[in-house]
């Protein structure tokens, strides 16, 4: 696929990268939410999350890339899980990989919404390596992209957005981490006039929420996970929508860590600073039931998948639903 389109120079940059890894990188998020869906509900958080990661590792290694982990779980000697720094595949793509096996595991071993599978790969040097810190956040459709600001105050941005979206600030739903720290976020949003929507966990979803028009959801704020901040930049800039972050440092230590890694604290960064990259894949898949992908739903000898997967130079957007027929015995009327 090309696109010729003058003015976006985005078709220059199609090419067999994406054409190679978009699907089977769509593939391994599968198999991670049906890795970690038979041990939904059974409240090992740590049993969720290695699952997943197994079978994410056992994919990635087939497939044909030499990537390395700059988003991950932590370091090398944190291993089995998927450490930054460590290098998978032996194929002929060089890429940076950011990986969430399970974002959410505490909603995914009780069993309750938004349990994601998540992975973005980026040619070198196209994701952020963050540092493991907190990070806040204003996240908005795309319709509002590059009008509104993190410095500003929040009255003001919700009244851009309004504008923006062709609606009242009193028909806005913020999407806020339901935190302590949030408690005067929540005061000052609902005090303007919007809604606000609290959620437990994963605001990766979240954020992907306000990317994808239908879901009810009109902005991500507050601050949570700089690596979530990450993967949500890439699955944002290929549905043209926007992140603005700024890496919030607790202590000298953390603002040591900054200084070594040369992130600047007290700047705002935007979408395309937290995934640079000219290609990038995205893809999540629902292991719980959400409002944007169905969790796994298991059958006998089986299970159906939900999946969006998206390339940001090829500008393709794709939901997937898979049925998986893992038993050979597996029978199973196909229906929508």
């Amino acid at each position: 696929m090309t696109d010729d389109r003058k003015g976006t120079g985005r078709g220059k940059r199609t090419n067999s990268f994406e054409h190679a890894l978009v699907l089977p990188t769509a593939r391994v998020t599968e198999e991670a939410a049906l890795a970690a869906s038979h041990l939904v509900g059974m409240g090992d958080k740590n049993e969720v999350d290695g699952a997943a990661t197994e079978a994410m590792r056992e994919l990635l290694n087939t497939l044909d890339i030499r990537g390395t982990v700059v988003i991950g779980e932590g370091e090398m000697d944190e291993a089995p899980m998927l450490y930054i720094g460590e290098t998978l595949g032996q194929g002929q793509y060089e890429v940076d990989i950011a990986v969430d096996p399970v974002e959410g595991t505490v909603v995914t071993a009780k069993g309750l919404p938004n349990g994601l599978a998540v992975i973005a790969l980026s040619e070198r040097g196209g994701l952020m390596h963050a540092p493991d810190c907190y990070m806040e956040k204003l996240v908005v459709p795309p319709p509002a992209a590059g009008r509104v600001h993190l410095d500003w105050p929040i009255e003001a941005n919700l009244s851009v957005l309004a504008q923006s979206l062709d609606r009242d600030v009193e028909d806005l739903l913020i999407t806020i981490l339901d935190r302590e720290r949030h408690e005067s976020l929540i005061q000052r949003v609902r005090e303007a006039g919007a809604r606000v929507k609290l959620i437990g966990d994963g605001d990766v979803v979240a954020s992907l929420a306000v990317g994808v028009r239908g879901t009810g959801v009109h902005a991500l704020m507050g601050s949570g996970g700089a690596p979530e901040g990450v993967l949500s930049a890439a699955a944002l800039k290929c549905l043209g929508a926007e992140i603005q972050g700024r890496f919030i440092a607790e202590d000298d230590a953390m603002r040591e860590r900054f200084r070594t890694m040369g992130v600047e604290e007290g700047r705002v960064y935007k979408t395309n600073d937290l995934a640079p990259g000219e290609q990038i894949v995205f893809s999540a898949t629902g292991i719980t039931y959400g409002e944007l992908l169905n969790g796994v739903r298991r059958f006998g000898g089986g299970a159906r998948t939900h999946t969006l997967v998206m390339g940001y130079a090829s500008r393709v957007v794709r939901f997937i639903d898979s049925v998986h027929l893992e038993d050979d015995k597996a029978r199973v009327t196909i229906r929508v």
